[in-house]
């Protein structure tokens, strides 16, 4: 996955081609592994452990367990961890405390505020897509957060230009 902070979109990938685009927000604080910051951790992580399996979509969680109450796409007044959690780990020096500072992808009731940056830390995911990812990727999965566009990408890991392009014709409500 490739999370870029200037489009709040996250790219999944699998054999390094694109298969779903998706809107999301990163911190309203900025960017930075600060513990205490809320900011949004830059760099290589991983899908540490996965979070609410079976439970319904909208469900919302408290500590991490559900509570029992499910709440619908963009309920008034309230924005909670709902849906699915997907605990990201660091793998940089940088961002090694990222499992300790509870940084997650997660599901929030604030859709509307998907595709500028809104969280206190996190990557927040539509109630739908959060459910979507979560059953198309597994613990250890790599997730990259990066600054700049997905269209700008050129690394050693052959995210090639040409390819994070062909994402773009990717409609954020389709499915596979």
């Amino acid at each position: 996955m490739l999370v870029s902070v200037q489009d709040q979109r996250m790219l999944l990938l699998r054999d390094g081609k694109p298969v779903k685009l998706y809107p999301v927000s990163t911190s309203k604080f900025g960017l930075g592994s600060r513990a205490g910051s809320n900011r949004t951790p830059l760099g290589t992580m991983e899908i540490a452990r996965k979070i609410g399996d079976g439970q319904p979509m909208g469900m919302v969680f408290k500590g991490r367990r559900p509570t029992g109450e499910i709440l619908e796409a963009n309920a008034p007044g309230r924005d909670p961890i709902v849906s699915r959690i997907l605990w990201l780990n660091g793998k940089d020096r940088h961002n090694s405390n990222t499992f300790s500072r509870f940084i997650y992808i997660h599901g929030t009731p604030e859709e509307w505020r998907l595709g500028r940056p809104a969280s206190y830390g996190c990557i927040r995911m539509g109630i739908r897509d959060v459910v979507d990812l979560y059953n198309r990727v597994g613990e250890g999965a790599e997730v990259r957060v990066i600054r700049e566009s997905l269209l700008h990408i050129r690394d050693d890991r052959d995210y090639a230009r040409k390819r994070l392009r062909s994402a773009t014709h990717l409609s954020f409500a389709s499915s596979d």
